[in-house]
């Protein structure tokens, strides 16, 4: 768990690690640094150690970079209409927006949630928090009324967004 002098983390986090790398199709060995010439002899092919392999199809960088991200700025609540959207490869809209959590600048990463705080998706938001608060619950045609500008009509585009899980 803890890892050791040489290691740090323990088996956890390397297995997590292997997990990010399969996304982005890269197969990976965990071995002993204590082995004799451990990367060489592993290009090789000496049993050395466990190879991961990547089973899925990879994910775009943009998209792995997403899903990877580990400082988020806020969230944002969802109904279930947005979330079918979500799951059917659609953009969110404010509209399907039930609440929005902490202080976040456009181009912020943000967690999409389900009611209930599972985290189902995360993307890059077009609105900083104070302007996703005002336009939530609120149709894309509104919200250059609402807020004197519109940037974008969806609040996080399909393109910066990724499902979870």
């Amino acid at each position: 768990d803890a890892g050791t002098g040489i290691s740090k983390g323990g088996m956890i986090i390397k297995v997590r690690a292997a997990q990010r790398a399969a996304r982005s199709g890269a197969h990976t060995c965990i071995a002993s640094g204590r082995e004799t010439d451990a990367l060489l002899r592993v290009t090789a092919g000496d049993d050395i150690g466990t190879l991961l392999y990547a089973t899925s199809t990879p994910l775009a960088a943009r998209k792995q970079w997403l899903a990877d991200h580990l400082q988020l700025a806020g969230s944002l609540t969802l109904d279930d209409g947005a979330i079918d959207a979500l799951k059917a490869g659609k953009s969110l809209l404010a509209i399907g927006v039930t609440a929005v959590d902490g202080e976040f600048s456009r181009g912020s990463v943000v967690a999409c949630k389900t009611r209930d705080g599972k985290e189902i998706a995360r993307g890059l938001v077009n609105y900083a928090g104070n302007d996703s608060r005002r336009i939530a619950r609120h149709a894309s045609s509104e919200i250059e009324e609402l807020l004197g500008f519109i940037e974008e009509p969806e609040l996080i585009h399909r393109d910066n967004l990724v499902l979870l899980g």
